[in-house]
């Protein structure tokens, strides 16, 4: 049986993240409500969460400045408009492989090729 790789969008990763941070940030002030009887507990699990959800908007602010500067490209699979960042990335919605570097078309698809270290290694 063949393995089967799925991949993602930078841009949707990076959503992800910011959203994980949201959610867990409201469940550790969630917890801290559980615990109201230790007062420094309470108070440490509530000053954490908003902190998690704090930086959950930096990410959100900072994803929206990098989508912003990203290649809009439509996807030749399913034909739907997606934002590119890098010289490799996935469609937002099918997940297809994209590149719009030449030398890259053909090759099979690694995230490493956006590492400007790994380019240099394979020159």
């Amino acid at each position: 049986m063949a393995k089967q790789i799925t991949y993602s969008s930078k841009i949707n990763k990076i959503r992800t993240f910011a959203l994980i941070l949201v959610f867990a940030g409201i469940l550790i002030m969630y917890g801290g409500l559980m615990v109201r009887n230790i007062q420094w507990l309470m108070l440490s699990l509530f000053i954490l969460g908003i902190l998690m959800i704090v930086l959950s908007c930096v990410v959100y602010i900072w994803i929206g400045t990098l989508s912003l500067r990203a290649v809009p490209v439509v996807c030749p699979n399913c034909e739907k408009p997606t934002k590119m960042l890098g010289r490799v990335d996935a469609c937002m919605h099918c997940k297809e492989p994209l590149t719009l570097d030449k030398n890259l078309e053909g090759k099979d698809f690694d995230e490493r090729y956006n590492h400007r270290k790994f380019r240099e290694e394979n020159k």
